[in-house]
């Protein structure tokens, strides 16, 4: 489970007591309960936090969203932002999935395919999971083990599908010969991940891993109809196994899910698929899309990352406003890599000065200050992680840098005068540009240049910050971006941006992170059936990295989320780090 800090848990408890008490009330995730009065519930601060509010269990209507940017991937095998995580169980359904609803039980997986959480055998190496009967396709074919062994083995290619998570890559016993259902359609991939009959689907592991549970939640179990697959086009028209399937999909601009006729709502305890229609307009400018919802024009920012700076003058002075928002502490850390790929970044006094001459404080009010934007990072792992240990290696009077041990760093690296180099950003992130002017400014007192850049979020890391070879040609030190927890411990919040093994040509999430001692550090806590134990070497893991000098914290993430207007069945989940979108109705 994940944990508030002390003081974060108090700060929230005292702002709750002071604004209102929460609304709503009664109910589960499944089947909302009606509010006492009948009518829509009082907006309270931080209201959607312990409770579902808003509760009812009316459908139909539509439910109106918004993205300030493009989605990196409809295809459940081809997308990693929390975001898509989340919205996309809507019209796909992996093997378990977080259990809906508020609170701590929101950070646990359920079954969702499955029938029940795997079953784990030959020491933790195999894993076992049973598939629900009835399971079928929008087009009426039933789902079976093939087709979620297919999605898996389909996910395996990084090139056709650069965005999505590489944990089965990594995991499982693939064939050595093996490189991808495209690639080569004629090899056997069973050895790694096989459908021993209909129902039944069954993992085949490296080496022993307890969280698999934790894994096959993520979208590349999302079953794939191989007749239906069209590679790299398949975002264009996924084949639904949700409650919602595509009426239209107009790439970069919007798409519209209605019902799926064939989801049966009998085998999946889950989801209440309220609305009848779901609309999404994309590249919407990030600063006009809180507007919209603050105006009641649209029903859902998708993103679901808080509002934005400009928002927030409007927002925080405004008790009305405010009573519609909720601020959770987020298993997130917004960062900043630090690329050793192109000199003199190659050398850690160098990456030294960039920790020290940045200004904390500057950086956390680009992210909107302490409410909106989190608390100051002095290391890696966020609070909500199980086992975090918070310490600071880079210290500095007031957070706002140490311009003397900054020029010192510089002089060990032999650039006494400083250096030049790119930072990059993505520009449809207002926070992430503010970071950046604030890291220019910053830097610019101890003689180190930055040409800021910004990409498009849709293929940042594709195409710019996580494509190695644009790195290195176009001499890039620094990245602003961040990341949320896979699942609440070390292993789901660190491996993925740490390990070096998992740096391939393109779609990175480690930009910088190149250290052989990080590593050995991670097949220790990996392995370590001991939970305390494991916990203590995933502290040891965010020491080596912060003694690397490779990522520099910015901020251990709030989100300042504001409920849409009209919208039922409001409840932040833990497990998603956002509102829980299946969960949505509309008035």
């Amino acid at each position: 489970m994940r944990r508030k800090s002390a003081l974060a848990a108090a700060a929230t408890a005292a702002l709750a007591l002071v604004l209102s008490a929460c609304g709503g009330g009664g109910g589960t995730a499944q089947q909302p309960a009606q509010s006492a009065s009948g009518g829509a519930a009082e907006p309270a601060f931080n209201a959607g936090l312990t409770s579902v509010f808003n509760p009812s269990t009316k459908k139909g209507g539509t439910l109106k969203a918004a993205h300030s940017a493009d989605w990196d991937s409809l295809d459940p095998g081809d997308t990693y932002y929390g975001y898509s995580f989340n919205f996309g169980r809507f019209y796909w359904r992996t093997l378990t999935m977080y259990k809906t609803g508020p609170g701590p039980e929101g950070n646990t997986v359920v079954p969702d395919l499955a029938e029940g959480l795997g079953e784990a055998s030959d020491g933790g190496k195999t894993w076992t999971y049973k598939l629900r009967s009835g399971l079928k396709f929008e087009d009426g074919t039933p789902i079976t083990a093939k087709d979620v062994a297919y999605a898996v083995a389909r996910s395996f290619d990084k090139e056709t599908f650069p965005h999505g998570p590489s944990y089965l890559n990594e995991l499982l016993a693939w064939p050595k010969d093996f490189k991808g259902v495209y690639k080569t359609p004629d090899v056997d991939y069973s050895a790694a991940v096989e459908a021993k009959d209909d129902l039944t689907v069954v993992f085949h592991l490296n080496k022993a891993f307890s969280s698999m549970d934790y894994v096959v939640q993520m979208p590349m179990t999302a079953p794939v109809p191989k007749d239906k697959d069209t590679g790299a086009k398949y975002k264009e028209k996924v084949v639904s196994s949700g409650p919602y399937k595509f009426e239209s999909n107009e790439i970069g601009k919007k798409f519209a899910l209605v019902r799926n006729d064939q989801w049966d709502p009998a085998t999946d305890p889950n989801r209440p698929a309220l609305p009848d229609r779901i609309e999404v307009q994309l590249n919407v400018n990030a600063d006009d899309l809180d507007n919209q919802l603050i105006a009641g024009n649209i029903h859902l920012d998708i993103p679901g990352t808080g509002m934005q700076p400009a928002a927030l003058g409007k927002v925080l002075p405004d008790p009305a406003l405010k009573a519609r928002t909720d601020n959770p502490i987020i298993p997130r850390l917004w960062y900043v890599s630090v690329i050793p790929d192109n000199p003199p970044l190659d050398n850690i006094e160098c990456r030294k000065a960039v920790m020290y001459a940045a200004d904390r404080v500057a950086n956390q009010t680009a992210y909107g200050g302490e409410l909106a934007g989190g608390e100051i990072a002095t290391n890696v792992m966020p609070p909500p992680i199980v086992g975090q240990e918070k310490f600071d290696l880079y210290a500095s009077e007031g957070n706002k840098g140490d311009v003397a041990k900054a020029k010192e760093a510089l002089a060990a690296c032999g650039q006494p005068n400083g250096f030049s180099t790119t930072m990059t950003f993505r520009a449809d992130r207002p926070r992430e540009k503010a970071l950046a002017e604030a890291m220019e400014q910053a830097l610019a007192k101890v003689g180190i240049k930055l040409t800021l850049k910004g990409f498009p979020g849709s293929s940042y890391f594709s195409d710019y910050a996580g494509n190695t070879a644009y790195v290195k040609k176009n001499g890039v030190g620094l990245a602003a971006h961040g990341w949320g927890s896979d699942w609440p411990d070390g292993y789901g919040f660190m491996q993925a941006i740490v390990d070096s093994r998992t740096i391939r040509p393109a779609g990175n999430y480690n930009l910088s992170v190149k250290n052989p001692e990080v590593d050995k550090l991670i097949d220790q806590a990996s392995a370590e059936l001991d939970a305390t134990a494991r916990a203590k070497l995933w502290v040891e893991v965010d020491k080596k990295v912060m003694e690397d000098a490779s990522i520099l914290p910015v901020v251990w993430a709030k989100s300042l989320l504001m409920r849409g207007k009209g919208v039922t069945n409001v409840a932040y989940n833990e497990g998603q780090s956002m509102f829980d979108y299946v969960l949505l109705g509309v008035e």
